[in-house]
């Protein structure tokens, strides 16, 4: 920061720089008066009778007649009404002007730092005046301030000078008007704001020292756009806010170390909103009688848990270890449960997966193995296998003796009593551990069970007590799914460095797994987890409101547009610190998958477009988009946000001819594809060739000199019909050989007139599936003479199909 700058957290001691200064005078919004949304335009989605740009066109027209009329820019909120409603009687269009400032009113607050600095200059004997561009007038202006910040804050101004009153903005003489109503020379006044042309420009023409207020870094603020943009999407029509960006602005430039400024900026603004509704909702339950345990469930509800105990260290709260495997272990004590459970999964893994979840050993998963039928998935079998009456019964018994152990874990860490509350609290999104468990522990412990999540997303409609911060009574359907679809990215920034509880000892001391994922992811989710825990000790100290009635509402909103901006338009320093992560899945098996790789979103957009998703097994995939194009994370996201139903075949509207030769033994016949374009210019070339019937050549050198050629490979057909199931896709590389075509260096080739990409068929066919050549290439020559015979290719096609 330069002398003539200033950050949020050092306005307080403005002063002690320009100690000849004897009037303090400050920009209104934005420096002491700030919003809880991005823009100011934001809150007009909440006038009534008037939709949002109905209101900037007002404005924009009355501006335009103030200079017509008058030869001013400055326009008043009355004369911005009068053209917003044009037939409207002065009772109604004054109505209008009072529902704004009311609106105004519940969404403003007093910047705490700036108050600190006003009450320093008061207690020094200066004089405090406040100097805005505003369509308000002074005394608008004032009321706005008292009713927003309190009667204590309107006490420490002297004057008011609004640019709609004078007809002058700060750029046009404002500052002057003030100095001289104050009486004072330019050098005895210090100006303050966060505009740098109306504040500090406007100021020093006149020769008034000035700063100039910098809120945030450019990376902040475009992270706070991509933000405001993003609750434009979940909120679909409905005003974004940001109530966060105060203990932003107060905290965050100290923070140097990127993984704790992604906890204090993403993950504060996220979690300490929901600690405080966790503890509403606990007081709520606790007027059904009994007492209210608060149980985090780990390993997800580790760093909730930590933002909790900081927010509330005089409530009890307890750390529970309880998995998704342990719930299901446990609630195994049934012939019902037991069939559910495994018309529910089977299929899903693999055998020894599910005969693990129903509690085999593992020299009875082994032996029960080799006594499957061989393929991938012995469905049949294995149904006959896990449901016999032998198994069922000793699955029952160790479900019963594994309750035994959870009850006592529970009794050791709880001081339970029938008809208390357990409030289970986790980040969500489906509450399988609740659904499994809860009929367990009401039948053993006599408790009620209630389950409190950072986002639900139900699979079924169970009936049982869930609630989430983020759920149906706050978003839509299909903004939940796109929500739960990327959670894994919060997950491990959110869980602790212990492997999952896998069972319990007789004493009820947890059983755990070996922790799966590297020391380094670790350390840095712990910086994260402490950048998180400064911000819930600070949030809110930077504001001074007088009503704070409605700051849940507008924090559960924005928790929503925080999490769908991290989930998908994460900005690089973002991703940097998450590069290296990995994700272990909570089921007591040692699956570890990376959360999102570059390097395969690189290829798979030349060669399939944004549909190379289809088949990939990462958990964080809008971060591999991010450096191909905000395009790509957009149309992800709004087509996850709105469930839109669109496929490969929408996004392909041109092509280009690439003309093939095809040789089946007998015959070399002549034909052509349509490439269908994918990313960056590049396209793909998909060409039929059965069961490994077809030889092709793709006569490149009749319409390019000169292409990138990135990959070739087949795939089965079942891959490209988005009606039926292909599982995992495994693609063959092809082997093609250059017929009139040179490589040049890698992936670039020039072609002759005749040149060609000659594929052999497929060698490695699984079953007799019919197979697709997939080869994507990037035009960059275009040839402009005629195409060439083709005898001298159809030759060399029929003799290698030979």
């Amino acid at each position: 920061m330069t002398d003539m700058t200033i950050l949020p957290h050092a306005l307080p001691d403005a002063l002690d720089a320009h100690g000849g200064a004897k009037i303090l005078s400050l920009d209104c919004f934005d420096t002491l008066l700030w919003r809880d949304c991005h823009a100011p335009q934001d809150l007009f989605h909440l006038l009534p009778g008037l939709t949002r740009q109905q209101r900037i066109w007002a404005e924009q027209h009355a501006r335009r007649s103030a200079i017509l009329r008058h030869g001013r820019n400055e326009a008043t909120i009355e004369e911005i009404y009068a053209h917003a409603f044009p037939n409207a009687d002065d009772g109604a269009r004054a109505a209008g002007v009072r529902a704004e400032i009311d609106i105004e009113a519940r969404h403003c607050f007093a910047f705490a730092p700036t108050v600190a600095l006003m009450r320093k200059a008061k207690a020094a004997g200066m004089k405090v005046v406040i100097v805005s561009d505003t369509y308000f007038s002074a005394s608008q202006l004032r009321d706005l301030i008292a009713r927003a910040a309190g009667e204590a804050v309107t006490d420490l101004i002297d004057r008011i000078f609004a640019s709609s009153e004078h007809g002058r903005s700060k750029g046009e003489g404002l500052l002057g008007i003030m100095l001289k109503a104050m009486k004072s020379k330019p050098g005895r006044v210090l100006h303050i704001g966060d505009n740098p042309n109306a504040d500090l420009k406007a100021a020093q023409t006149l020769g008034i020292p000035a700063l100039h207020l910098v809120q945030f870094s450019p990376a902040t603020v475009q992270r706070l756009r991509l933000e405001a943009a993003s609750g434009g999407i979940v909120e679909s029509g409905r005003a974004p806010f940001q109530p966060h960006r105060a203990t932003l602005a107060a905290g965050e430039p100290a923070i140097d170390d990127p993984a704790a400024a992604l906890g204090y900026s993403v993950l504060g603004p996220v979690f300490a909103p929901f600690a405080r509704w966790v503890k509403a909702e606990g007081e709520t339950l606790a007027q059904r009688g009994g007492r209210v345990h608060p149980l985090f469930l780990m390993r997800d509800g580790h760093l909730p848990h930590r933002v909790f105990d900081t927010l509330f260290p005089d409530t009890q709260s307890h750390a529970i270890e309880m998995s998704r495997f342990t719930a299901i272990a446990a609630s195994l004590d049934s012939e019902a449960r037991i069939r559910r459970h495994v018309e529910a999964e089977i299929g899903n893994g693999t055998p020894a997966e599910l005969m693990k979840q129903l509690l085999f050993t593992e020299a009875e998963i082994g032996e029960a193995e080799a006594g499957l039928p061989s393929g991938a998935k012995p469905v049949r079998a294995l149904h006959r296998l896990v449901l016999s009456r032998e198994r069922i019964a000793t699955t029952i018994a160790r479900a019963r003796a594994f309750g035994d152990r959870l009850e006592a874990y529970l009794r050791r860490e709880v001081d339970l009593a029938p008809g208390d509350t357990l409030m289970l609290i986790d980040l969500g999104y489906n509450g399988t551990v609740q659904n499994q468990v809860e009929p367990v522990l009401r039948e053993r412990l006599g408790v009620d069970v209630a389950g409190r999540y950072l986002v639900l997303r139900e699979q079924d409609a169970s009936g049982l007590d869930k609630a989430g911060l983020i759920d149906g009574s706050t978003h839509d359907a299909d903004m939940l799914e796109s929500l739960a679809a990327n959670v894994a990215v919060l997950e491990q920034l959110c869980t602790v460095s212990q492997g999952s509880v896998i069972d319990y000892d007789d004493d009820g001391e947890p059983v755990r797994r070996a922790a799966s994922i590297k020391g380094r992811q670790s350390d840095t989710r712990e910086a994260a987890q402490r950048g998180c825990l400064d911000y819930a000790r600070c949030d809110r100290d930077a504001v001074l409101r007088t009503d704070d009635s409605g700051c849940s509402a507008l924090e559960r909103r924005a928790a929503a547009a925080v999490l769908a901006r991290l989930m998908f338009l994460p900005q690089s320093e973002e991703l940097a610190v998450l590069e290296r992560f990995e994700h272990d899945v909570n089921l007591g098996g040692d699956d570890v998958v990376r959360l999102f790789d570059r390097d395969v979103a690189a290829s798979g957009l030349k060669e399939q477009g944004l549909f190379y998703l289809k088949d990939a097994d990462r958990m964080y995939l809008p971060a591999e988009l991010r450096g191909h194009g905000l395009p790509l994370n957009l149309t992800l996201f709004a087509q996850r946000r709105f469930g839109l139903d669109l496929r490969q075949a929408d996004f392909c509207d041109s092509g280009v001819d690439v003309p093939l030769l095809l040789a089946d033994g007998r015959d070399v016949t002549q034909s052509s594809v349509r490439a269908k374009p994918t990313h960056d210019g590049h396209f793909v070339a998909t060409v039929p060739v059965g069961a490994g019937q077809f030889a092709v050549g793709l006569q490149f050198g009749k319409a390019y000199e000169w292409l990138q050629i990135v990959s070739a490979r087949f795939l089965p057909v079942e891959y490209f019909d988005s009606g039926r199931d292909a599982g995992p896709a495994k693609p063959v590389d092809a082997v093609p050989t250059l017929e009139g075509m040179t490589q040049v260096a890698p992936y670039l080739f020039s072609c002759e007139a005749e040149g060609f990409l000659m594929v052999p068929p497929v060698a490695e066919i699984v079953g007799g599936s019919p197979m697709v050549l997939c080869v994507a290439f990037r035009p960059l020559v275009e040839r402009e003479c005629a195409p060439v015979p083709v005898e001298q290719a159809t030759h060399i096609l029929a003799t290698e199909r030979r």
